[in-house]
């Protein structure tokens, strides 16, 4: 069983390489076309954010896949897929202030982005409770707080479409395809799990 210090060591690991990330893609995105970048960052925070939904959603509506090795996995580490999720969506947004030259201090920004700035602030109170200290201190409410990224899920839609509105790219069909699929599993789950109660 890991010690605190393991622990401690894995935080600061991980903290390095997302703050490292942040820099690297920033650099990234300033000396090539930011938008494709910004874009591909967005899918795979997508991508990766569909993995921490997949043991729930998957061990529900799919129940010999219980033993399913990588569901397994993704459920024993969701919280650190959440955050890679979460640091990956963050690049994407940093990159797309950047590029667009998005002034965070109007209050338009705010409504013409709604989307966007809803799914980050979810994501952010989800990353910032992702650990044992805020799960002992929250207790039954953590899980409650962490039942908001499904929240997500019907937000990702709206944001895709509405953002990327006449000029499509390659990803953005993989993108919705992965979404709808991910709404009509959750869907699933919850029609399963109203049958059992």
């Amino acid at each position: 069983m890991p010690t605190n210090i393991d622990k401690g060591k894995k935080s600061l690991i991980f903290l390095a390489l997302s703050l490292s990330s942040y820099i690297a893609f920033l650099l990234l995105g300033l000396y090539f076309r930011p938008v494709p970048l910004a874009n591909f960052l967005g899918c795979l925070a997508l991508l990766v954010y569909t993995a921490t939904l997949a043991p729930s959603i998957c061990r529900t509506v799919f129940p010999n896949m219980r033993g399913n090795k990588t569901l397994v996995w993704l459920l024993k580490n969701r919280r650190h897929v959440g955050i890679a999720s979460y640091v990956l969506g963050s690049n994407h947004a940093l990159l797309m202030v950047v590029q667009k030259n998005i002034n965070l201090l109007a209050p338009s920004t705010y409504v013409h982005y709604f989307q966007g700035i809803s799914i980050f602030f979810i994501m952010t109170l989800l990353a910032v409770t992702s650990n044992d200290w805020s799960v002992k201190a929250l207790k039954k409410n953590w899980v409650k707080l962490h039942q908001l990224t499904y929240l997500i899920i019907f937000i990702l839609p709206w944001h895709i479409i509405d953002k990327m509105f006449g000029h499509w790219s390659y990803l953005t069909p993989l993108e919705l395809l992965i979404n709808f699929i991910c709404i009509y599993l959750f869907f699933q789950r919850a029609r399963l799990k109203a049958k059992t109660c």
